[in-house]
């Protein structure tokens, strides 16, 4: 799938977190170092990434959006949002709990959530950095979890394990990772997974690797494009895209700002660094530091932020770390956006029951300007 040079050892020569004199970054570049080849298919997944699908093309029968962009506009988050219908006792949801409200290929019926139920918007990743996020070792998650295991008080993350299989038999990592590291829920390990999941169920788009359309109300079980819609080469043309990203650089690094966010304990969980493993089959990818600010953990953030939605190792009330990298690109900050401003997110980190709620007591005791100052820091990012 990657071009030459990916099984040559590499000293790690850089890492991912040096502030450039510019006034904004591009969020949507490609990688330093990557072989003309590696190059060719990140602009050909480029393309499909801003490809707007129709009914002919496989589109539906039931959609959320037509397009990658329209959920990840500059590879960030949004304007297009997911809507999930939660469960609750006599509520059933024969075809799933994602609301699809757009018809394609004579479909009816759109799946929208019955009357009197509760929705959980989630506005969708930011997918530029995920490929650091997926190069990032199980062993690393694991130690992060060993740590504050054994350390006095909260936090207390743990890994999302999922099942003992590879979620995908076409991953070209080897051996893939196991751990849960992407979605707000750290639902998949590998970004094979996961763009097969948005295609799938954002678009209604079948591939290799889901084959059978989405259950819907009108029973369709095909589209305008009889059988497979998207080849397997087109979903690795998209994850190459999507792994190749250059993750945004910071604006400034303020040494004052950075001694801050350790001291009231927001490094504890958003961990400033971590390394890629050195057997990724991308050498721009391998072995090299990055400045991510999460710890991939799954924590409890309390009834506050709680979406009676439970994914795999995830409950209702557990959400894995955010990435603080590119944050300022994203528009609302947490899953829903529900936060306009870094000081909105911290406030909603306190809830009953929340991991962080020492520290963001810690956050609110700083005098204003070290308040300022930490803020300004993590607005930076």
């Amino acid at each position: 799938m990657f071009g030459c040079g990916c099984d040559e050892p590499v000293e790690p020569a850089r890492t991912f977190d040096r502030p450039r004199l510019v006034r904004e970054d591009p969020t949507d570049a490609p990688l330093d170092g990557l072989s003309a080849e590696q190059l060719e298919r990140f602009e050909r997944g480029d393309a499909l990434f801003r490809t707007p699908y129709r009914a002919v093309q496989g589109l539906g029968p039931l959609y959320i959006e037509r397009s990658c962009t329209s959920c990840h506009e500059h590879d960030a988050r949004g304007p297009g949002l997911v809507r999930r219908i939660v469960p609750a006792p006599g509520l059933a949801l024969p075809f799933g709990d994602v609301v699809r409200p757009r018809l394609a290929a004579g479909a009816r019926t759109p799946l929208l959530a019955p009357q009197g139920s509760a929705e959980s918007i989630r506005l969708p990743p930011a997918v530029f950095a995920r490929g650091l996020l997926e190069a990032i070792d199980d062993a690393w998650i694991l130690a992060q979890e060993l740590a504050q295991a054994t350390t006095p008080g909260p936090p207390d993350g743990r890994a999302a394990r999922l099942s003992e299989e590879p979620e995908t038999p076409t991953s070209v990592l080897h051996p893939p990772p196991r751990l849960g590291r992407l979605g707000h829920k750290a639902r998949r390990a590998t970004l094979e997974a996961f763009v097969a999941d948005a295609l799938h169920g954002d678009m209604g788009l079948t591939s290799p690797a889901r084959p059978e359309e989405p259950p819907n109300p009108d029973g369709l079980t095909d589209d305008a494009r009889p059988g497979i819609d998207v080849s397997a080469q087109t979903v690795a043309l998209l994850v190459d895209y999507v792994r190749l990203l250059q993750p945004p650089s910071r604006r400034t690094h303020d040494r004052r700002g950075e001694r801050l966010f350790e001291q009231v304990g927001c490094a504890d969980c958003h961990v400033p660094r971590a390394r890629t493993r050195t057997d990724h089959p991308v050498a721009a990818l391998r072995g090299v530091e990055v400045a991510l600010y999460t710890d991939l953990l799954l924590h409890d953030m309390g009834e506050g932020l709680a979406d009676g939605i439970t994914e795999n190792a995830a409950g209702p009330r557990h959400w894995r770390t955010a990435p603080l990298v590119g944050i300022r690109h994203l528009r609302g900050l947490l899953h829903d956006g529900r936060a306009a401003t870094v000081w909105d997110a911290i406030d909603a980190h306190d809830s009953p029951g929340s991991e962080a709620s020492a520290s963001v007591a810690r956050f609110r005791a700083l005098d204003r300007a070290d308040a300022e100052v930490l803020v300004a820091f993590v607005e930076a990012l």
